[in-house]
């Protein structure tokens, strides 16, 4: 989508939400039937902006807050145009908890119409991957698992200066959910060493994998680096195809926010099939076994294994 388009649809967007707002002063009787309402009695109203994040924050607050996120699962956040809906959860929020490394630019101008809510990058303690060219930071940091216990630990600080009462349940609970993600990433580095080293090759369509492949021994390729510099051009095409025939790998894989399309391409011009789905953007839906960042996680390495080891 152009440029422009994205500035027209926010700026839609925004008159729409201010008309929302004057409609719900005439009464109570005009409040939509979804509209978000809190009580100073039922904790902290976080809002944060993709699924995965929102697990995150979940497992920390536990029944001390409610935590809602903005990214519906199953699209990919890149590109996301917010809908009057998401500027009342936000505008609602005691706190706005975004990933940050350009992830939610969209997001941010959201926020600069919904008041003084306070936002928080997550990522603020974690060194990014920059993409080809060194200008830009890849947004994927929660690919790598010590990545997201570093994550945690900036959003349970953070709990505790919002809300000093909560702060043993917080800090239990992270301490807790540190000790899943660390069993988690040892378990991962045992996983990939089944893979033959010189299949230690993961293909997708966007490049999401480069904090993964860097934590775990992996090498990575993708059509594209984002999804929001999307192309799929032949050159880049040919590039990838080249890639899977040059190393004879047994398999590529598609994410569950992308396109099949590309790698369906990828596969006819390589006779290599697409080994299985995996997460990047979203965790899954309920009933797809990976509902939570562990299970997705679990979910992805359990892919590439079977994929790689044939």
């Amino acid at each position: 989508m152009f440029k422009s388009d994205r500035f027209f649809l926010m700026v839609v967007s925004i008159v729409m939400f201010s008309l929302f707002l004057v409609g719900c002063g005439n009464g109570e009787e005009n409040q939509p039937q979804d509209e978000v309402v809190t009580d100073e009695n039922e904790g902290l109203y976080i809002v944060t902006s993709f699924s995965i994040l929102n697990d995150v924050v979940s497992e920390i607050i536990g029944d001390r807050g409610t935590v809602d996120y903005i990214v519906p699962i199953g699209e990919e956040p890149h590109e996301y145009e917010p809908i009057p809906s998401d500027f009342q959860k936000v505008s609602d929020a005691d706190v706005f908890y975004i990933n940050g490394f350009n992830l939610e630019e969209w997001l941010e101008g959201l926020v600069q119409n919904v008041g003084d809510v306070p936002t928080v990058e997550v990522t603020e303690s974690i060194t990014p991957i920059k993409l080809e060219g060194g200008d830009v930071d890849d947004p994927h940091s929660w690919m790598n698992v010590t990545n997201v216990i570093t994550k945690v630990e900036t959003i349970v600080n953070d709990l505790v200066e919002r809300d000093p009462e909560g702060e043993e349940v917080y800090r239990e609970n992270a301490a807790a959910y540190i000790e899943e993600l660390e069993e988690l990433d040892g378990w991962i580095a045992e996983q990939v060493e089944q893979i033959p080293e010189d299949m230690r090759v993961i293909v997708v369509s966007e490049d999401a994998f480069k904090y993964f492949g860097e934590a775990y021994g992996m090498e990575t390729e993708g059509i594209w680096e984002l999804n929001s510099h999307e192309e799929g051009t032949p050159s880049q095409m040919s590039r990838v195809v080249d890639v899977v025939r040059d190393r004879q790998l047994p398999a590529i894989f598609v994410e569950t926010t992308v396109s099949r399309s590309y790698m369906e391409t990828v596969s006819d011009n390589t006779g290599v099939d697409i080994a299985g789905e995996v997460y990047t953007d979203a965790v899954g839906v309920e009933g797809s076994g990976a509902e939570t960042y562990i299970k997705m996680m679990e979910h992805n390495v359990n892919t590439f294994v079977d994929g790689l080891t044939q």
